[in-house]
């Protein structure tokens, strides 16, 4: 069994904590748990974890959002992982901060990052976890928000929300996606 996680955000030092990045920080979160290390491979940050009999692939691509779908098309193909066996870690406005969800397919909301994967898989039948970051902002203050680093108050709870996606993104890989689902999805 081969899966594929891809956790979405952008490289670079001045996105690092910032709430379109929650998805390479979820990864990031499950490597130092796990004592994995990514390495600077083409399209990605990649690294590999073998657990309970699967072979678990991570990817945070270095394509910048709204071009995930480039790597990740690139590693589906590479290691050749089923659609069924990608997950892809998101931010999601529209769930309250530190709401973690899990679903085997979806739209893309408006998301580019999402948008760009579902045009280059010609489908949104994926599975993806959607890390909630609220939508606190103003109107039309979209792109400042996810990009701003989240509140002290919101750093301090952080560690919780991510061990929680850390939890999900193993079930989805050791149980599958419905009881996943059933386990965590509230």
């Amino acid at each position: 069994m081969k899966y594929l996680i891809a956790g979405l955000g952008n490289i670079g030092p001045e996105y690092a904590f910032t709430r379109h990045n929650i998805g390479f920080m979820v990864l990031d979160r499950l490597a130092a748990q796990n004592d994995f290390k990514f390495s600077f491979e083409k399209l990605a940050f990649v690294a590999e974890w073998k657990y309970k009999g699967r072979q678990i692939y991570f990817i945070k691509p270095t394509t910048y959002m709204n071009l995930s779908g480039k790597a990740i098309r690139y590693y589906m193909d590479q290691f050749k992982i089923p659609k069924e066996n990608l997950l892809v870690v998101v931010d999601e406005l529209q769930l309250p901060y530190g709401t973690v969800r899990i679903k085997p397919k979806g739209s893309h909301g408006g998301h580019n990052g999402l948008k760009n994967i579902e045009e280059l898989l010609a489908s949104s039948e994926y599975p993806r976890l959607r890390f909630g970051i609220g939508n606190n902002f103003p109107r039309g203050r979209q792109v400042d928000y996810v990009l701003k680093p989240f509140s002290g108050e919101e750093m301090a709870e952080l560690p919780i929300f991510l061990d929680q996606a850390v939890d999900m993104v193993v079930s989805f890989c050791t149980l599958g996606i419905q009881m996943t689902m059933n386990n965590y999805n509230q």
